[in-house]
């Protein structure tokens, strides 16, 4: 590129512009740093990423126990660790307060999983008709496909109305309600602690069950929570849920629990909370 000589001034009329350059100059400082007083009421926004959001979730074992301080937002179990187990701290009159009061009326909810099969639970659909039909004269094979999404369906059927006689006992439901009265975002607790076949086609059918019940009923959001490796033990990976979105457990620090963000969904969904520790908690980091 040609570059043209610049035409000096005199020194005279560089004296007179050097004032005004240096005016212009300090304005243009000044400027700035007001602007970043007024957009940041006395600090530099740019210099600072936006505070995480954080929430927490409990359930049974915090009984009794403190709980979370002024979480962004909050989750609670309805189970005791199992299905057709109820959490004794969810609603009104528990020893430790009530964690739905806790979380607030608009508390996300999550659910115990699994499938025993006929053999051990004492809860197996045997000759239920609906949804599915299950071990019936026309159908007697106890240990179906169908068999399992009933039991699905039915175990979230309890936890719903586990959540339902909790708000009931806060008086945040009329007695005799059949509904929660907000329309609740929902997970399924999918751990490899719980029990669970060994043909996974099962185990996923019990969890569509669960899925199309809660959308039966209103939920806002039916969502998966679990660890890819317990994931893909209890459910093969299946993509089945892949428009659900994800709950990742498994990060020990905020910098892991933000980092999951980015990783592929469970079931190849979006990556929605990941969970991490605390002190003491488990704390959720939003994406």
């Amino acid at each position: 590129m040609t570059h043209l000589p610049r035409p000096e001034l005199p020194l005279g009329a560089r004296l007179l512009v050097a004032p005004f350059l240096a005016i212009a100059l300090l304005s243009t400082f000044t400027g700035a740093a007001a602007a970043r007083v007024q957009r940041e009421d006395g600090q530099d926004q740019r210099s600072k990423p936006p505070a995480p959001t954080v929430g927490y979730d409990i359930s049974y074992p915090q009984c009794g126990n403190r709980y979370p301080a002024n979480p962004a937002f909050a989750i609670v179990g309805v189970n005791r660790g199992i299905v057709f187990k109820a959490n004794p701290c969810l609603g009104e009159g528990t020893a430790g307060g009530s964690q739905l009061e806790w979380a607030g009326i608009d508390a996300e909810l999550y659910a115990n999983t699994g499938n025993p099969g006929p053999q051990l639970s004492s809860h197996w659909p045997h000759d239920q008709t609906t949804p599915r039909e299950c071990a019936t004269a026309a159908r007697p094979d106890p240990d179906t496909a169908d068999c399992a999404y009933d039991y699905g369906w039915n175990a979230a059927a309890d936890s719903y109305a586990t959540a339902v006689a909790a708000y009931v006992s806060l008086g945040w439901a009329p007695q005799g309600a059949t509904r929660t009265p907000v329309d609740n975002h929902w997970w399924l607790d999918v751990e490899t602690a719980n029990s669970w076949r060994d043909d996974v086609s099962l185990n996923v059918a019990a969890l569509h069950g669960a899925v199309d019940y809660l959308t039966s009923v209103g939920a806002a959001s039916v969502g998966i929570y679990s660890s890819p490796r317990m994931w893909s033990q209890v459910a093969g990976g299946a993509s089945d849920f892949a428009g659900l979105p994800s709950w990742v457990a498994g990060a020990s620090t905020l910098k892991g629990a933000r980092n999951g963000c980015a990783g592929p969904g469970l079931t190849g969904g979006t990556v929605q909370l990941t969970q991490y520790l605390s002190s003491g908690f488990d704390a959720d980091y939003s994406c």
